[in-house]
């Protein structure tokens, strides 16, 4: 709930005052507090009353059953006929906003939950306070009223008959001037009538505010925090700078009292806005706001802005991260805990942007890297087979007519050497499609991959893969880089000629070994392994799985990795062959 001046007391929308010293009488709100102060006496004395009957009839009745119901009706009747109070409230310029029904839970819940609120005990003292304000309000007034009256009315009964000021053996006769004067002391009681209304009307508004309105910083706190929240778990995120920008400022807005914001960039361009359009919220500042800081002025269309820095860190590619702007009611300045909020949601969009840059610049990275790795896989690879390619079409042409047979050699090698470059483009184009290990399984990755080995380095590869393994994602990608590390060190260190590559599964886990004939090593002298084999243990622990690698001096090595299958697979039976397959890849 949230109380809003009617402008009754020059809160809230400003509104022109009207001059003279007939100002009191000619406005509206003058009337109004006077019906609110007409009304305030007897519903006081029925409020008083009631609870005061309550009260009584509980304490009295409190060894019997009943007694506790009364007290508990009168606690009820503290906060119900609050709510009669806050609807009267309307005559004084305040307006609440409706109360959101209280969630029943049983007796006891709420009695704690009623008894813990000090909302209870403001709209006690409200009805307690408003007996006797009210009396002295309607003593004041009828005096005054009287007063006006017998001076406005003084031609009416001054000099009338039977109408004679006696004191001690002499008449009074009032002249003509005293009854002018009768009548000017009227008319001044009615103007000062007229401005206790007005006076009465603000002390009643400021009285119903104070103990009748609801705890404001703590709902504006509690709506800070979930705010903050919201908007830490979106800048964490990180995919959409767009929406996490609009999405911190519909936030701002809602845990705020400000009428529209929008967060602004350095050339004065609106990133996102909620709320009201106004044309401060937009275009480049006069003076920027000092780090840390809000800078609070009167906009051109007579609300008040307030323009906060947008902070980006030092390593940001730029220094200039914008503003974040808030307008506000004409005539009003936010709170300061509303600022250190606001400036917070600002910190927010700072980190917003540069996260933004960060994943920018990461993947502008990532795609120089990629394409250096490409460069060189495809001068080590592609661009080395079609030479051999050019060298053997050009040896063949040139011995086709003399010697028939070194010709029909150089063309059989100039076709191995273009399947090859075939399987080695196959093999580069899968490692560029991230999709490619869903889209064709582990077996047909490994099969490619195992394929490009023999065309590029030689290896004879013995292939034993039954069946595609039922695998996780994660599984499947943690298999499919351990067997492209595994085989990455048999080129690099064993020295092999042979490479055995199989895929099992039983018993609910997936088995992946790859075994060659080359010179192998001493694991205990290894240490915790190298930099690759920590690797590969990392992404089979990972999934899930372990890895072992055994090997020996001159004896080869076998790496061995073991992944569980995934929850809900096909039963483990022996499989027909996949298509395509072959026992040499």
């Amino acid at each position: 709930m949230r109380a809003e001046f009617g402008g009754q007391d020059g809160v809230g929308a400003a509104r022109p005052e009207r001059g003279g010293v007939m100002a009191d009488l000619l406005d509206a709100r003058t009337y109004r507090a006077a019906l609110y102060v007409l009304l305030a006496f007897p519903v006081g004395v029925v409020c008083f009353g009631v609870l005061l009957c309550g009260v009584l009839l509980g304490v009295v009745t409190l060894p019997l059953v009943v007694g506790a119901g009364f007290l508990l009706a009168s606690l009820w009747l503290v906060r119900g006929l609050a709510d009669l109070q806050r609807w009267m409230a309307a005559l004084v310029g305040v307006r609440f906003e409706p109360r959101l029904p209280r969630a029943y839970s049983g007796v006891l819940p709420w009695l704690r939950a009623v008894l813990a609120d000090g909302e209870t005990y403001r709209a006690l003292l409200f009805h307690v306070i408003q007996l006797p304000l009210s009396l002295a309000c309607w003593v004041a007034l009828l005096n005054l009223l009287a007063l006006a009256a017998a001076g406005l009315g003084a031609p009416l009964w001054v000099n009338a008959p039977g109408m004679a000021f006696v004191w001690q053996e002499y008449t009074v006769q009032l002249h003509e001037w005293s009854v002018l004067g009768m009548m000017l002391l009227g008319l001044g009681s009615l103007l000062l009538t007229g401005g206790l209304l007005n006076l009465l009307g603000r002390v009643w508004a400021r009285l119903v505010v104070a103990l009748l309105a609801p705890d404001l910083g703590a709902e504006a706190a509690q709506r800070e925090v979930v705010a903050l929240r919201r908007a830490a778990g979106r800048v964490a995120l990180g995919d959409d700078l767009p929406g996490t920008l609009a999405d911190l400022t519909a936030q701002a807005l809602a845990a705020s009292t400000a009428h529209g914001i929008a967060l602004v960039g350095g050339d004065g361009g609106a990133l996102a806005q909620a709320g009201l359009l106004d044309p401060a919220l937009t275009g480049p500042v006069e003076r920027p706001p000092v780090s840390g800081e809000a800078d609070v002025r009167l906009a051109a269309s007579g609300r008040t802005l307030v323009t906060l820095p947008v902070t980006l860190p030092p390593t940001a590619a730029r220094e200039d991260g914008g503003t974040l702007r808030a307008v506000y009611a004409a005539g009003t300045r936010p709170a300061e805990q509303e600022l250190a909020f606001l400036l917070s949601i600002a910190d927010h969009a700072g980190t917003a942007l540069h996260a933004s840059q960060l994943i920018q610049r990461a993947g502008e990275r990532a795609g120089e890297q990629e394409r250096a790795r490409l460069a060189r896989e495809l001068h080590d690879s592609v661009a080395q087979a079609l030479y051999g390619i050019t060298l053997g079409a050009k040896t063949a042409r040139a011995t086709l007519d003399r010697d028939p047979a070194k010709a029909r050699a150089s063309l059989e090698y100039t076709i191995s050497l273009a399947e090859g470059g075939v399987s080695e483009m196959k093999a580069l184009l899968f490692s560029l499609r991230p999709d490619a290990l869903e889209e064709g399984g582990l077996i047909a990755a490994l099969s490619q991959h195992a394929h490009a080995m023999e065309a590029r380095h030689g290896l004879k590869v013995h292939a034993d893969m039954p069946a595609e393994p039922h695998l996780t994602p994660d599984g499947q990608a943690a298999a499919y880089r351990v067997t492209q590390e595994a085989l990455h060190n048999v080129v690099k260190h064993a020295r092999a000629t042979q490479v055995w590559l199989g895929v099992r599964q039983e018993a609910g886990r997936v088995t992946v070994t790859v075994r060659d004939d080359g010179r192998g090593f001493d694991p205990h002298a290894q240490g915790r392994g190298t930099l690759g084999q920590r690797s590969m243990r990392e992404r089979a622990e990972g999934a899930g799985g372990t890895l072992d690698v055994q090997s020996a001096p001159g004896e080869g090595t076998i790496v061995t990795l073991r992944v569980p299958t995934a929850p809900g697979g096909v039963p483990d039976r022996a499989a027909e062959p996949v298509a395509g397959h072959r026992e040499s890849a």
